[in-house]
């Protein structure tokens, strides 16, 4: 008897120690400290590449360092990776020696002159009549390959071929060139030329680790974006800064902020990483090479952490979970809240497509329980990607409940008791 009540008396003053710590660390001033420093003017939008989005990663590896992560890799806490914007200036069709439309071809290429021919031993891929839907997809499922290549594309799909535009705007440095050419037949002989502007961008994302005592080898990510939408052609107001504090300062707050819980309780059984991604706004390019680092494996559980400084449509204490149907995960994290007045839910804009639109969509389609969890009104919230998407639009004690539930849901699966089911990528093709 004397053991039992010993046992509960441990057990009570763990649970107390937990809470103080959940209290302590989490806690409104705190997270307006984070917002008001992302947030800034100072930080001039956060936009990729520029020395605003420079500034925002330094602060960012401050605060891992002082929360006492590792860096992810090697000495420094950032993860630097190139990109190119191009802005096409000319291209030219010839295909069996007959000259074609320029519009016809769409060029994907980091070069800044490209000149392919039938003897340049590109590889070729074919996109027939028939596909549907899925003819654009499958062209752009291309450009996560790794070899030069030319797609010919059936001239039934003329409506949307320049749909596939869209595509050219970023891409990585050493990526390979996919050439889209609209035609009626496959030629022998072709020339396809581009001639583009290429403007090189220097990017990073910033990642800490906390290991794990036991499963070193199985890992949580939480992880939101800090790139936002830089500063605005025309101001308004006087005001010409994309603030971003919801879009996704909100979410990098809630990272911080829970890699300073995770390190004070120190008794994690998985490792935890802690990522901030780098170009988010452009095509969810930081996420895509983060991903490239890790076996998909050995990766238990994806936090995406996205727009949480408004209460949702269930007001206060709740948010929802992009792509709930697709694993167990959330029905992991509901568990854990019993007893508490947090609910999360299942994400109730299904046509916005928000599951495929945030940072966890690359893990997701590698089959890894990757969800992204907001609060954002999609269908009315007033300041997304405008100059008003300041502090003082965010609801602060509300946004400091959210990263609490996040840390008390998330609790089974960081230390190894649950581990949610695996995404069904059949299911994402």
């Amino acid at each position: 008897m004397k053991h039992i009540i010993l046992f509960a008396a441990i057990s009570l003053a763990v649970c107390h120690s937990h809470a103080q710590d959940l209290n302590g660390i989490i806690r409104g001033n705190e997270v307006l400290r984070i917002e008001e420093t992302l947030a800034s003017d100072h930080m001039q939008g956060r936009e990729a590449g520029t020395p605003g989005g420079i500034r925002a990663a330094a602060f960012i590896a401050e605060e891992f360092q002082k929360a006492g992560l590792q860096p992810m890799k090697g000495t420094s806490f950032q993860q630097p990776f190139s990109m190119v914007k191009t802005k096409l200036r000319s291209s030219n069709v010839v295909l069996n020696g007959n000259k074609l439309g320029s519009d016809r071809l769409i060029g994907i290429s980091p070069k800044g002159m490209l000149s392919v021919s039938n003897k340049s031993g590109y590889a070729t891929a074919v996109i027939g009549p028939g596909e549907g839907r899925n003819a654009l997809m499958r062209a752009a499922a291309y450009l996560q390959g790794s070899e030069n290549t030319i797609v010919w594309i059936d001239e039934s799909y003329a409506s949307v071929f320049p749909r596939l535009n869209s595509l050219r705007r970023s891409i990585f440095d050493n990526s390979p060139d996919i050439l889209f050419v609209l035609t009626s037949t496959i030629p022998d002989n072709y020339l396809l030329e581009l001639v583009q502007e290429v403007d090189k961008l220097e990017l990073r994302n910033i990642a800490g680790v906390l290991p794990g005592s036991t499963r070193k080898n199985e890992y949580v990510i939480f992880s939101g974006h800090f790139d936002h939408l830089g500063i605005a052609g025309t101001p308004e107001n006087g005001d010409s800064v994309y603030n971003g504090a919801n879009d996704d300062a909100a979410g990098i707050t809630a990272v911080i902020l829970l890699a300073k819980y995770f390190k004070t309780l120190n008794n994690n059984e998985r490792t935890i990483l802690f990522v901030a991604f780098d170009a988010e706004e452009i095509g969810g390019f930081g996420s895509q090479y983060f991903s490239k680092q890790l076996n998909p494996e050995q990766v238990v559980a994806m936090f995406n952490i996205e727009m949480i400084g408004t209460p949702s449509k269930w007001g206060d204490k709740s948010a929802y979970i992009t792509g709930y149907e697709k694993t167990d995960m959330g029905a992991i994290l509901e568990k854990n809240l019993q007893g508490s007045a947090f609910r999360f839910y299942p994400d109730p804009y299904p046509k916005e497509q928000l599951f495929y639109r945030s940072d966890n969509a690359t893990l997701a389609r590698l089959g890894v329980p990757a969800h992204t969890i907001s609060t954002s009104k999609m269908d009315i919230e007033p300041n997304y990607h405008k100059l008003s998407d300041e502090v003082k639009t965010l609801d602060i004690p509300n946004m400091t409940e959210v990263i609490k539930a996040i840390a008390i849901s998330s609790a089974s699966i960081v230390s190894g008791k649950d581990t949610p089911s695996r995404v069904d990528t059949n299911s994402l093709k």
